[in-house]
């Protein structure tokens, strides 16, 4: 109900007379209890002593207790209704000191005539004494209408404000990664788990160096998946980092798989720990398009500039003459000399003698005519601008330890072949890793295509640093492999980086097609990105308003994002924010994470301590690499000799 203007004047009226009343008591305790000092004063009158006879009966005077809690009542119903101008200037220890100080001074002043004889001055000092308690307590009284009662949240980074249930149950299915962590509710930590339950849905990990991607997260997508039975592809960015956790958890689960998987390793640097493998297997190659595909791969690895010029004349024509290449080796007596090698060498050959090669072929004759004609009309210009790129990009790729590898057939790339399961760790070295991340790129490519079918057993795609490598279609393979049961694990720094190496197109696609993130610290454009999928939750707000006439004060509750980016940005190496996707089956209604990931680190160090290194495969010589090499570059003669003779 709104006041009214009489109304609060009428209130007014009664606390003023109240606090009058007060003081008319207060005056008459006086002249009561000091009634013979006022006599000898001749202050005393008649009229007066007769009413205080009157009111007697009342028990007002029985003691200076009593008389002095009638009077202490009055004036505390007075300052009930007092409303000062509110100042966050008031002390509230001042005014508890001054407030007890007045009661003190107010109830224990009568002790005096205990303490002293009875005179004119004991009297002046009493009356003195319990004024100035009443004034304190009327001066405290005042002030303490003044003071802000409203308490804010000490909360200086809405920290608390912030806050959100978050999903406590561990659900687990057969496919599922469960990560155990902690989360701060409304200043209360509590235990979670982060249950990754549908990973066919993909799932996309985040954060800058140091951020724990690895050893919070990745390390236990590898150890669970091969609990449960997967067959996996490791992309080892700093290899032997994954691959020794994925060995080692292999020897510790193999029981769980029906047939025992193999475990391989493409290692370029170390020879001797690394099996050989032909991405371009003619057995896996059963049409052009393939050659095609594979043809991309490698020479937008090598060109990584010409992902974002897909469709330019200069860009389409080196993929086209390496396709040529390719399907030309494919069809020569079944694909026996069908490497990756055998293509650098041979689209090293004259212009005359390869594109007489290459005539033999009626397949690819659509694609090497605009070739042969640049080279029959003589526009070597041309001709060099749709060639030398390609040549000059393979070139880069010969070298005798690239060629032993990528020349042997150890294994096949179908890693959930169900009668023949792998575990393939493929690695990398930053300090190459624009030459390897172009035959990993073929590799991973071939991998792709042979997993993503039906009636396999369940697999696991786990990439590490994602954007050193490139390989065409990793949209479609998210958006079909679900049904095959393919989980594929990206994990990215930030997406800038994977904006710069794949093109803003195919990056937002990445980003907005995967079901589940877990994403650690990160900045800018990324931090919003998140802040912006995780949604927003109801906060309170408070706020107050102080003018020279009245202060107010507001609580309110409006929706604000529930990690905004400058969280995002603040996270420790442990700490993860993100969001999972759930199954019909198993509903998750709280999706939405920002939790610290329980890692044991003394289990791990433990754990740590028994892995068994990665054995050798095989003792090799150089002399045996060069022997490889030059037996390639024979090879292209003797299909020179057989084609032109």
């Amino acid at each position: 109900m709104a006041h009214t203007g009489e109304n609060e004047q009428a209130l007014r009226s009664i606390i003023d007379f109240l606090r009058w009343m007060s003081v008319i008591l207060l005056l008459i305790h006086f002249y009561y209890f000091c009634h013979p000092t006022w006599q000898q004063w001749q202050l005393t009158w008649v009229w007066v002593d007769k009413i205080l006879l009157a009111l007697k009966p009342t028990g007002f005077y029985n003691g200076f207790l009593p008389s002095k809690g009638m009077i202490a009542l009055m004036l505390t119903i007075s300052l009930i209704g007092a409303r000062g101008k509110k100042s966050e200037k008031v002390n509230m220890k001042l005014l508890v000191a001054i407030i007890c100080s007045g009661l003190l001074f107010f109830f224990l002043s009568h002790l005096i005539f205990q303490l002293f004889r009875v005179t004119h001055f004991i009297v002046i000092i009493y009356i003195t004494l319990t004024s100035a308690g009443y004034l304190l307590m009327l001066a405290g009284g005042t002030w303490l209408s003044r003071l802000l009662w409203i308490k804010f949240k000490r909360d200086i980074f809405n920290k608390e404000n912030e806050s959100f249930p978050q999903e406590e149950r561990l659900i687990e299915n057969e496919f599922s990664i469960n990560l155990p962590a902690s989360y701060n509710l409304k200043g209360k930590v509590r235990r979670s788990w982060i249950n990754v339950i549908n990973p066919f849905r993909s799932l996309l990990v985040i954060g800058t160096p140091g951020a724990g991607k690895s050893y919070f997260v990745i390390r236990h997508i590898i150890t669970q998946h091969l609990r449960k039975g997967f067959t996996m592809f490791i992309y080892d960015f700093k290899f032997d980092d994954l691959s020794r956790i994925a060995y080692n958890s292999l020897l510790r689960n193999g029981q769980y798989f029906k047939i025992k998987p193999n475990f391989y390793v493409i290692n370029f640097e170390d020879l001797s720990r690394s099996h050989r493998c032909n991405p371009l297997d003619p057995v896996t190659m059963d049409d052009i398009t393939d050659a095609t595909e594979s043809s991309r791969t490698i020479m937008l690895g090598l060109n990584r500039d010409w992902i974002k010029k897909q469709g330019d004349f200069f860009v389409e024509s080196p993929i086209n003459f390496v396709t040529a290449i390719i399907w030309f080796l494919r069809k020569h007596e079944n694909g026996k000399f069908c490497t990756l090698p055998h293509v650098i060498e041979l689209m090293q050959l004259e212009y005359p003698v390869l594109f007489k090669l290459l005539r033999s072929e009626p397949e690819i004759e659509v694609l090497i005519n605009p070739f042969e004609s640049a080279f029959r009309n003589e526009a070597m210009e041309q001709l060099e601008g749709q060639i030398a790129s390609a040549k000059i990009g393979m070139a880069r790729l010969s070298s005798p330890q690239l060629y032993y590898v990528l020349s042997g057939n150890d294994f096949t790339l179908d890693i959930n072949n169900p009668n023949d399961p792998k575990i393939v760790c493929m690695g990398n070295n930053p300090q190459k890793q624009q030459i390897y991340g172009a035959v990993l790129s073929l590799y991973i490519s071939r991998v792709i295509k042979l997993v993503n079918k039906k009636n396999q057993l369940k697999s696991s795609l786990v990439f590490d640093e994602f954007p050193t490598i490139y390989f065409n279609g990793i949209d479609s393979l998210i958006a079909t492999a679900r049904s095959n049961k393919v989980a594929t694990t990206l994990a990215v720094q930030d997406y800038s980086q994977l904006k710069k190496d794949y093109g803003r197109e195919q990056a937002e696609v990445i980003m907005n097609i995967v079901g589940n993130v877990i994403s650690g610290q990160v900045v800018g454009e990324t931090s919003k990105l998140l802040s912006e999928r995780f949604g927003k939750i109801v906060q309170e707000r408070e706020s107050i308003s102080i003018n020279a006439a009245d202060t107010s004060f507001s609580r309110s509750t409006q929706l604000e994002a529930a990690i905004p980016p400058s969280k995002i940005a603040s996270l420790s190496s442990g700490e993860f924010v993100g969001t999972v996707a759930d199954d019909p089956q198993q509903k998750i209604e709280l999706k939405t994470f920002h939790a610290e990931i329980i890692n044991d680190h003394a289990a791990i160090k433990n754990e740590e301590s028994k892995y068994q290194p990665i054995p050798a495969i095989r003792t090799i010589t150089q002399e045996e690499i060069q022997k490889n090499y030059f037996r390639i570059k024979d090879d292209i003669q003797e299909i020179i000799e057989d084609k032109l003779d």
